[in-house]
């Protein structure tokens, strides 16, 4: 995952994101540049997900939002 998919029409999968584990809130999924690993780590602590479900739900949600 880059900096760049994280990027692209982030409010959108951030959208999906609450959608799918409603207990984080708007702050956990800040994304502020260089700051990525940050924030898998704010989603894996609130969620108990592992890193790698938390990644392909990034990645899903990102390409289901993208033409």
């Amino acid at each position: 995952m880059t900096k760049l998919e994280l990027k692209g029409d982030w409010n959108i999968t951030m959208g999906k994101l609450k959608q799918r584990w409603a207990q984080l809130t708007h702050d956990d999924l800040q994304l502020v540049e260089g700051q990525q690993e940050e924030l898998l780590g704010r989603i894996q602590k609130r969620t108990g997900e592992t890193r790698e479900a938390i990644v392909k739900a990034i990645q899903e949600s990102s390409s289901t939002c993208c033409p």
